[in-house]
């Protein structure tokens, strides 16, 4: 078997998988069947790519494209190898998310590939950081972003940005009162919009335009916040601190607490009260 696939996270009508392949000059092309929409970040290595769309090298930055129910082949006759972070849609799901997308008029992808596009390159960084820090919570949005960006793309649509609404903007507002109340429990972008009785495509382009930034990030911001402010004004250990704010894991609060306030937790608390803080307004995915 020249293929490995890891399941990283999942919900009703979406997947994503890391995928990794050994495959060599040597080895005879293979053939599957797409069960679903896929979009695949190719993160490293190089492969031949035939679909019903047509034939197309991958490269580490382009996107593979597939329909479901359509046949393809992969082929490493120019280098050993490749691995990608594959996201998988059921077609009703897909189907929400087109009809949110300004200008997509067909599902289905006509083209069995996007190139490295600079318009994507930071989406499929922050991706990529998700898989290699076990972000599992950070994917759900990836994935909706990389196939609505992977849709206009590919249908050549010139996204047309309108105003949120009054009703968007309220919908917006409840949902930052709900992660304010519930910041240390499991919040998903599926239940948020659920709530708000939108898709959670429209849900979440709607509150990154409302917010300035998406329910996740807004979550990671709320849950730091609050870590810093109890590492101030209490003694307990950072672990205690870290999993009361809604962190699971030490590592990962220290590492994300790092990035946003430029020192390790120990070092905040210890550092005597009127120095000047970092700026915690930006909070990046993962």
């Amino acid at each position: 078997m020249t293929t490995s696939e890891q399941n990283l996270a999942s919900g009703q009508g979406w997947h994503v998988c890391d995928v990794v392949c050994t495959a060599g000059a040597g080895d005879s092309p293979f053939e599957e069947e797409h069960r679903t929409f896929c979009v695949a970040a190719v993160t490293s290595g190089t492969f031949r790519y035939r679909a019903q769309q047509g034939t197309a090298m991958l490269a580490p930055g382009a996107l593979l494209l597939g329909n479901p129910g359509t046949c393809y082949e992969c082929g490493h006759e120019h280098g050993a190898g490749d691995r990608c972070l594959s996201f998988h849609f059921e077609p009703a799901y897909m189907e929400r998310i087109a009809a949110n997308v300004p200008g997509v008029k067909k599902l289905t992808f006509e083209t069995p590939r996007l190139p490295p596009l600079p318009a994507l390159a930071s989406l499929l960084a922050e991706a990529e950081t998700a898989r290699e820090t076990a972000d599992v919570d950070a994917l759900e949005e990836l994935g909706l972003r990389i196939a609505g960006a992977a849709m206009a793309a590919a249908s050549g649509a010139t996204p047309a940005r309108r105003a949120p609404s009054r009703r968007d903007q309220k919908r917006v507002a409840e949902a930052v009162r709900r992660i304010e109340l519930d910041a240390d429990g499991a919040i998903s972008l599926a239940g948020l919009a659920g709530e708000t009785a939108t898709s959670p495509f429209h849900f979440l382009r709607t509150f990154r335009q409302v917010a300035g930034m998406t329910p996740y990030q807004f979550l990671l911001k709320t849950r730091l916040h609050r870590a810093a402010v109890q590492l101030r004004l209490s003694d307990e250990p950072v672990s205690t601190i870290a999993f009361a704010a809604g962190f699971n894991d030490l590592s990962t609060f220290n590492r994300r607490f790092r990035r946003v306030m430029g020192e390790a937790p120990g070092d905040y608390r210890a550092r005597p009260r009127g120095d000047e803080l970092p700026d915690t307004s930006a909070v990046p995915a993962s």
